[in-house]
């Protein structure tokens, strides 16, 4: 399979688990259950899942008043989209096979 392929499914998978977490969380602070750390719901928008986290924080109404989610993680969807510009842009070929 080719490295584009690879990378979609990664995304796509990391995404997922990043709306689900957001939707787990919620779940469980609604039940005062044990609750998902908030630098693993960071992480996850860090590793590339932050348009999920980010639907997730919108659809749940989940941490929406913490401000370092709140702008954090928009922030971190720029900087990932900028990172994916300048990848496209610059003049290095990368071929993995």
């Amino acid at each position: 399979m080719n490295v584009l392929l690879w990378l979609v499914i990664y995304l796509v998978v990391v995404n997922l688990i990043g709306f689900s977490m957001m939707g787990i969380d919620k779940s469980r602070a609604r039940r005062r259950a044990w609750r998902i750390p908030e630098a693993h719901l960071i992480i996850v928008a860090l590793i590339g899942g932050s348009v999920g986290a980010i639907l997730g924080m919108w659809l749940f109404r989940h941490k929406t008043r913490h401000w370092y989610f709140a702008y954090g993680l928009p922030v971190i969807l720029v900087l990932q989209i900028a990172v994916v510009i300048a990848l496209i842009l610059s003049p290095l070929q990368i071929s993995l096979f």
